[in-house]
């Protein structure tokens, strides 16, 4: 999350996907970092601005009630570890999957 996004310009006509990591990593579980949206919309303004075909994959801290938020400023790939296997994996998979197309 510390990481400047800024960092990834010169490589973005370069890659096929990139990561934000929306919390520290190592530890499940964690509340999504707000600080990192920020990272997600300028990377997909960016992506527009030089007509890429970059994918936006977000990792952490992403569970169903900030999905669609996540979503809506860019990410087409979601990570959700414990906000899928915590629970009834069937319904929240079905849950994340409707939101997702």
């Amino acid at each position: 999350p510390e990481t400047s996004v800024e960092r990834l310009w010169p490589y973005l006509g370069d890659i096929d996907q990139v990561v934000v990591m929306t919390v520290n990593p190592g530890f499940g579980g964690q509340k999504y970092i707000e600080g990192c949206s920020s990272k997600i919309v300028t990377l997909s303004n960016w992506i527009k601005q030089e007509s890429l075909e970059v994918d936006i994959e977000v990792d952490g801290g992403v569970k169903l009630d900030n999905v669609d938020k996540v979503l809506m400023k860019g990410a087409n790939v979601i990570v959700a570890g414990s906000a899928v296997f915590a629970g009834d994996i069937e319904a929240n998979t079905r849950e994340f999957m409707k939101r997702m197309i």
